[in-house]
């Protein structure tokens, strides 16, 4: 309903550009279309998107942002993951926001100043062949995964791009620079490979060309989906938990279709969405805790307790350190 009277306040003296708005989005494309559907549906604007690919992952349309900061081209980014986002909002890409929509947003999922809120979680998590580990044997936490017998069966996504960035940013923040450093040279030990993006992991450990992985969630949920003979268990930070990752959304500073990018702001936090990314085959936990009881399946049970801000200020000294030990 809120969306709806959004729109009815847009009114009908349309110029060429207000009935559509620009969408830089780097969720998988086959779960964000179906979403931009039901927005182009119930509002009546058009929805113009550019993804990323898998390679380079949120990456890519992170750079292309900071390009057009003085000229703006998108008008909203939903991103599939938080740190960029973050960042990107420290740098002044995004412009403050706030509706009734977002009055009472969890303050864990949303920035101070209103310029980014989060929606639908993932997490880390450690996905194992069925058929080459035994569930009685798969490593479930960070700390098994540093085993000799892991060696030479371990296989996860480059941390230049994407989610595994963040993870392993949450390493540093989490276990302090001296441990962070022991943990990516036991990894480097165990003759860890580091491939394209998370759903190459999965495909890589289904197909019995690695054992174990490193992934998040939803790359895993789509693996079984296929009928591939993968499990998973939660990437586990030495008790405290693995990782969880929302969505991010946030309006692009002087972009151009301003109250076309409001409304669609905010359907992506409704809870429409956020049913619509549980019941996808991303399995995205909401965090409504009255819709994530009904799908208790895909709850993250618990989960890491650090700031995402604090997470994303190690971004760049956790890369650099990953470049020096994990890369050949």
């Amino acid at each position: 309903m809120l969306m709806l009277a959004i729109v009815m306040g847009l009114g009908c003296k349309h110029d060429a550009g207000r009935g559509r708005v620009v969408l830089y989005c780097s969720v998988d494309q086959a779960v964000a279309e179906s979403v931009i559907a039901e927005f182009e549906k119930a509002a009546g604007i058009k929805v113009l998107a550019r993804f990323d690919t898998e390679a380079s992952k949120t990456v890519g349309l992170v750079q292309r942002l900071r390009a057009e900061k003085a000229r703006p081209v998108a008008d909203v980014f939903w991103s599939s993951e938080v740190f960029y986002t973050v960042r990107l909002a420290g740098e002044g890409v995004f412009a403050p926001c706030r509706s009734a929509q977002t009055a009472d947003w969890p303050v864990a999922y949303a920035d101070p100043n209103g310029r980014w809120y989060g929606f639908g979680l993932r997490a880390r998590a450690i996905v194992y062949n069925t058929q080459r580990v035994q569930s009685g044997e798969s490593p479930g936490s960070l700390e098994d995964l540093l085993a000799a017998k892991w060696r030479g069966r371990l296989v996860m996504a480059s941390p230049q791009f994407g989610t595994t960035g963040g993870d392993i940013a949450s390493w540093l923040a989490h276990y302090g620079q001296d441990r962070f450093a022991e943990i990516l040279k036991a990894l480097a030990a165990n003759r860890v490979r580091l491939v394209d993006g998370n759903s190459t992991v999965v495909r890589m450990v289904a197909q019995g060309r690695a054992d174990v992985g490193l992934t998040d969630t939803d790359d895993v949920y789509a693996g079984q989906r296929n009928g591939w003979a993968v499990a998973m268990n939660p990437l586990d930070q030495a008790g405290d938990g693995p990782l969880a990752i929302p969505n991010t959304v946030a309006m692009v500073q002087g972009c151009p279709h301003p109250t076309q990018a409001q409304v669609l702001m905010d359907f992506l936090l409704s809870e429409q969405v956020e049913r619509l990314l549980a019941a996808s085959d991303a399995h995205n936990s909401p965090i409504r805790p009255q819709l994530a009881g009904q799908f208790k399946e895909y709850a993250i049970l618990r989960s890491l307790n650090i700031q995402y801000d604090h997470i994303a200020e190690c971004v760049p000294q956790a890369l650099q350190m990953a470049r020096e030990t994990l890369y050949p």
